[in-house]
This record gives structure tokens, sequence and C-alpha cells, in this order.
């Protein structure tokens, strides 16, 4: 009986210190509680600082030189290459007839994804002659962000620049309103179209959409991401989708002021921040010649670590935490799981690595005092993760290094808004390169080659099999990535079918002449 009363405070006095640890664990311990972008690497962490892989190349290439001829080259902009935009201001559709009633749609995904959204939509609202409302933009998952169209958009540009084309409004008459997100939420609605399939026909909204619309009036439809069709569509379709993308989607006052503010200081960088600064630097630079920069677009989070299966060198602590991110979020559904990573990398599908990124903008020619533009969120695996990216690029900068907390305040905290501003400085740069395919590299592609701008786009499947070869010399890379990447820099290539219009939007939307 005593020791069965012994073995229960014993067990009781168990508990009461497990307890305890638990809650000193944030105190004692913060990194191991702390977000993986804030934490430093320790033995609780799910990754080791990550080391150089490629220690050889890294070597070589912050010894680079370059003759000014392949400067010159690197730097030159593109070439008229016998292609211009052909979406005209005026009315490319005709102008809006009576209309069968409302169109709402809700869009998930990031901003680049929910920007494709937005030009279906209109694409659908012409298809019907509807009127369309604002879409609505869901909150992203992954960032937390619940940034509304008015937020990062100018609606009254959006309506004014679409309305030779279809009506638009901001808010549903009043005898819609019960037609909300949450409406829709709680149970099955007659007015709720979620069935639309990826990449739709014309015909589809026709017999599907239409009678919804002759009926009630209305019609929301949820999912819309990527539910219009690229192929067999009027060409007047197309300019339309075309019109919204390149003219009709520009962003709030403020993004473009603080997108500009960015350029300036990337292009001439002064002793200080203030606006009277800048103009004095700009005046002497423009002497000088006006300054240049690349924009890199890192996507390199969790996420994308993860969904891509590949092994980045964190060792077997973030391998395991990547395999259980996996698990947890697409219950172990990669495709890309199912290979090695030798296999991944020789095919391509693995993203680049900041360390990797600057070997191939080294290896083109960008030397240590290239200014370059980070746009990205969190990098997983924190500072250590870009430090060699840092050595080969010294002069690198991003929202945070150009602009204060007070100049960065209606941004802050806002995936959408900071990605809008990314996507500003992006359009503007000499040169832009992802790390990685996404929705930010396909419209930066798409936007840039519409205005003849200079686009590297990396070539996957050689880059990985060059970074598998652990004896392969500075020059010899080098040269085989110089070779091979000068066809890749914004030349023209025309769509082909089933490919995006918002990738490729040559001939649909640019004239030979």
């Amino acid at each position: 009986m005593i020791n069965s009363f012994c073995c229960k405070c014993h067990s009781q006095r168990g508990a009461a210190y497990a307890a305890l640890l638990v809650m000193l664990l944030p105190v004692m311990w913060p990194a191991l509680v702390s977000p993986l972008g804030h934490a430093s690497p320790s033995a609780f962490s799910e990754w080791n600082a990550p080391k150089p892989r490629h220690l050889s190349l890294l070597k070589g290439a912050l010894q680079r030189e370059f003759a000014n001829e392949q400067k010159y080259e690197l730097w030159a902009p593109l070439a008229p290459q016998g292609w211009k935009p052909c979406v005209p201001s005026s009315s490319i559709t005709g102008n809006p007839v009576k209309s069968t009633g409302y169109i709402q749609v809700f869009l998930d995904g990031g901003l680049n994804q929910q920007r494709m959204g937005i030009c279906d939509a209109v694409a659908v609202a012409k298809i019907l002659n509807a009127t369309l409302v604002i879409p609505h933009l869901e909150v992203n998952p992954v960032w937390k962000d619940s940034s509304s169209f008015e937020e990062i958009y100018d609606v009254d540009h959006f309506i004014n620049v679409l309305k030779d084309e279809i009506s638009v409004v901001r808010e549903l008459p009043s005898e819609y309103s019960w037609s909300t997100r949450d409406y829709y939420a709680v149970a099955i609605r007659a007015t709720r179209i979620k069935t639309a399939p990826v990449h739709a026909s014309a015909n589809w909204y026709l017999e599907n959409v239409l009678p919804v619309l002759q009926s009630y009036g209305i019609a929301a439809i949820a999912p819309f991401s990527h539910r219009l069709a690229f192929d067999n569509l009027p060409g007047e379709l197309q300019r339309l989708r075309c019109k919204v993308n390149f003219r009709a989607l520009a962003f709030v006052p403020h993004i473009n002021a603080l997108g500009d503010m960015l350029v300036k200081r990337l292009r001439y960088p002064g002793r200080a921040h203030s606006d009277e600064d800048i103009e004095e630097v700009v005046d002497e630079n423009v002497r000088q010649g006006s300054g240049k920069y690349v924009t890199l677009h890192l996507r390199f989070d969790k996420d994308m670590a993860a969904h891509s299966a590949c092994d980045f060198g964190g060792g077997k602590a973030e391998r395991l935490a990547l395999a259980k991110y996996r698990q947890v979020i697409w219950q172990g559904r990669v495709m890309n799981s199912q290979f090695t990573d030798e296999e991944l990398r020789n095919q391509g599908r693995c993203p680049l690595t900041p360390e990797e990124i600057g070997l191939l903008l080294a290896a083109l020619g960008f030397d240590s005092q290239t200014r370059l533009y980070l746009a990205s969120h969190k990098v997983y695996g924190g500072e250590a993760r870009i430090s060699s990216l840092r050595k080969l690029f010294p002069l690198m900068e991003n929202k945070k290094s150009l602009a204060s907390s007070d100049e960065l305040v209606k941004v802050e905290g806002k995936a959408s808004l900071l990605a809008a501003v990314d996507y500003y400085v992006s359009i503007k740069s000499d040169v832009f390169i992802s790390a990685s395919p996404g929705n930010m590299h396909n419209a930066m592609v798409g936007h840039r080659t519409y205005e003849n701008l200079k686009t590297i786009r990396p070539n996957m499947a050689l880059l990985g099999q060059l970074f598998l070869n652990k004896s392969l010399e500075w020059s010899e890379f080098q040269q085989q990535v110089y070779a091979d990447h000068r066809g890749r820099q914004g030349q023209i290539r025309v769509r082909k079918p089933n490919q995006s219009i918002y990738t490729y939007p040559a001939p649909d939307c640019m004239c030979q002449g």
C-alpha cells in the first residue's frame, strides 16, 4: 500500500517537473520554439547552418575577371526582334451590351496567380456579356495575407481602361448583397459554380454558367484559378486578357511611389535616403551614365524546398524536417519524392539555391560591383543560406536595406503588397532572373517579353548536371554556362498549344513588323 502511494507521489512529482520544463523551454532555449526564419542554427534547429556545396567553383568565381566587351554585351538592352505589342487602348471586343447579370470570382494563390485569374475573369465576363464584380482575393494560406483587390490595384484605373469592353462594379447592388464568401461557405447554393474544369472552354461557360445568370441574375465561381483555356478562343478575347494584364492592372499609387524610390536608390546609390540627396546623385550619375541593376527573384521558402524533394545540404535534420512537412501539408503526395536527388537534378527539377544562382550570375559575367536587387520573402535557412551569394555580390539589396521602416509601413507584414513592390522593381530592372520556375517567373517572362526586356532563363537541367560534377573547374563551368545561356536572355518564343498566354504573349498579343 505504502509502496503504491510512494509510486503515485513520484509519478505526480515527475509530471509536475515535466510541465515546469515545458513552461521554461521558451526562456531557456528560445531557438527551439522560434519560427525558423528567426532562429539561429543550433542543436535544436531543424537545419544546421548550410556550408558552401560548391567550394571549388565558389573560389574560382570570387577571383573572376571579364573583358569589357563581355560586360557591355551583358548589360546591353535587347535589340528589336521584329515583334511589338498590338493591344490597342481602344475597344478590342466592342462596347458592352445589355448585361446578363453579375459575375463574382473568388481567387486563391499569391499575387501572380491571382493576377492571371483577374485577367481570365474579365474574359469570362465578356463571353457571358455579364457585369464583373471586382474580384475577391482569398486569404493566402502560406503567407496569411488578407489584402484586397482595392489595397493592391488602382480600381478606378481598372474600371476606366475596361469601360469599352465590359461593365465592372466595385460591389453588388443591395438586392444581391447576400452573395458573399460566407454565404457560400456554409451550404450548397444554386448560384455557386464550383465545377468549372481547369482550362474550360468558352462554350463550357455558355452552357453551364449563362443559365444560372439568366435564372438568378448572379453567378459566383469558386474555385476560379486556371479556369479558362488558352487555346481555341477568338483572337479578340486573347488580346483582351493581355489588355487587362499589361494596361488595366496598375498598382495603387503608394506602391508605385515606393517602387520608384527603390529603383532610384538602386540606380543612383547616394549618401542618404532623402529625396533631395537622391536628386543630387541622379544629376551627377546622369552625366556619368545611368546605373544598372539586376533583379533576382529568389523563392526559397520552406514550402518550395519541401515540395521539390531535393537535398539542399542542411544535413539529416533538414531532410527529416522537410519530409515531415511534405507529409503534413500534402500527405506525402509529392511526385518528386519518388526520385533521388541526383535524378531530380539531372532532370532540372531542383530550384537553384542562393549559392547556385550566384555562381550562374558570376559565370554569365556579372562582377562583384553588380547591384543586385533580391525579390524574395524569407529564405529557408536564413542568412547562412545566402552568405555565399552575398560574398559574390556584396552590393545586394532588398526592400529593407533600401528603405526605412517608416517608408515601408504601408506594406510591412502584407505579403501581397510586398510582392507587388517586388513586381514593380522587377519590371523596371535592366535584367531579371529567377532561381526557379513558378508564377512570379512566368509573369515576369511574359511581361518583359511584351516590353522586349532582357530576362535570363536558367537552363535547369544543364545546371543540375554541372553542379553534380564535383571535379568541374571554374573555367570549364563558366564556359559551358556562358555558351548555353547566350540564347536564353529574352529572345521571343512563340506560344505553343496549351502554353500560357501570360508567359508567352506572342503571337496572340504581339504583332510582327
